[in-house]
């Protein structure tokens, strides 16, 4: 990870408090994965605490949702009940937002995921949030997009509707209000 600005004393703290009543509130989320253990990681990664902080600025509520036995790391994804407001209206990477001649959006996805210092969800992981919940039942996300997919212009991103998660596809220069972009941090 790049060399990311720290976060004061005052704004880890106010950070981790948030992110305990959190990971309280949902214990549903991560069985079996005990707070003093995550608050260790934390604690031990202040620029991990940054983009947790990034996280958490966008209105994305990241919360702990796995154990990574392999790599002994704590997965944090967005929570938001909705995609994070924050970071919408985002076409989907670099390359679409400089195919782009007018309107162009502020940012794109990936672009903004790699300054927060996250990943874009992949349709897999973004599968295993909604096992943990209803996520983007009014709004979507952009999800990380295969090559050969992205090569020929498009992007994916899902949503929930009748109960039931969508994998769709659209150009990758489009963006909506409704449609941001779910991250992953490895801690």
């Amino acid at each position: 990870m790049k060399n990311r600005p720290q976060l004061s004393a005052e704004q880890q703290e106010e950070l981790i408090k948030t992110l305990k009543t959190r990971f309280e509130k949902n214990s549903k989320r991560h069985e079996n994965i005990q707070w003093e253990d995550v608050l260790k990681k934390l604690e031990s990664n202040p620029a991990k605490l940054w983009s947790l902080n990034e996280m958490e600025k966008t209105e994305g509520e990241p919360d702990v949702v796995s154990y990574d036995k392999n790599t002994n790391e704590y997965l944090f994804f967005d929570c938001s009940a909705e995609s994070p407001k924050g970071r919408r209206s985002l076409c989907y990477d670099r390359a679409a937002l400089n195919s782009r001649k007018e309107h162009k959006p502020v940012n794109s996805a990936i672009d903004l995921a790699n300054e927060i210092g996250i990943e874009i969800l992949n349709e897999e992981q973004y599968r295993y949030l909604q096992m943990l919940g209803n996520f983007d039942l009014k709004t979507s996300s952009w999800i990380k997009t295969p090559d050969d997919i992205r090569k020929l212009g498009g992007a994916l991103f899902c949503d929930r509707r009748y109960n039931t998660v969508f994998l769709y596809h659209n150009g990758a220069e489009s963006y909506y209000a409704a449609r941001g972009f779910r991250g992953i941090l490895r801690v």
